[in-house]
């Protein structure tokens, strides 16, 4: 690995079917140990049930609040500054419960590759928490 800068370009950013918005930061073949992208969830919205297989998730709340649900524990908010924890496999979603945009990074370890991420029973209108 080189030293080098990365710079973010707005226009890159597209909407997962997982129910945000996502801007790779960054995701390498040649660093596969980490991912880091922007995440995006509009006012009102909440993701759908999923999990990532084999790889670690963080969140780090950059802007606006949120809920978030994780493996079997009780819903719990969070706001600029927080971090989530996810382990590999563990069901999760977040919802969007302030008036602007929820915007935190994802830190996946190692890197996230589509083929990493599962749905899980429910979807974004389901109240049912996954078995």
């Amino acid at each position: 690995m080189e030293p080098h800068i990365i710079r973010s370009i707005e226009s890159q950013e597209y909407f997962f079917e997982e129910g945000c918005h996502i801007l790779e930061l960054w995701n390498s073949p040649h660093d596969p140990g980490l991912s880091i992208a922007r995440a995006r969830v509009e006012p009102g919205q909440k993701t759908r049930w999923h999990q990532l297989n084999d790889l670690a998730e963080r969140y780090v709340i950059l802007e606006g609040e949120g809920r978030v649900e994780i493996g079997h524990l009780s819903p719990e908010d969070v706001t600029h500054g927080d971090m989530v924890i996810i382990p590999p496999g563990c069901p999760q979603r977040v919802q969007n419960i302030g008036e602007t945009d929820l915007v935190f990074l994802a830190i996946c370890t190692p890197r996230f590759s589509r083929e990493k991420y599962a749905n899980v029973q429910g979807n974004v209108d389901s109240e049912s928490h996954p078995k």
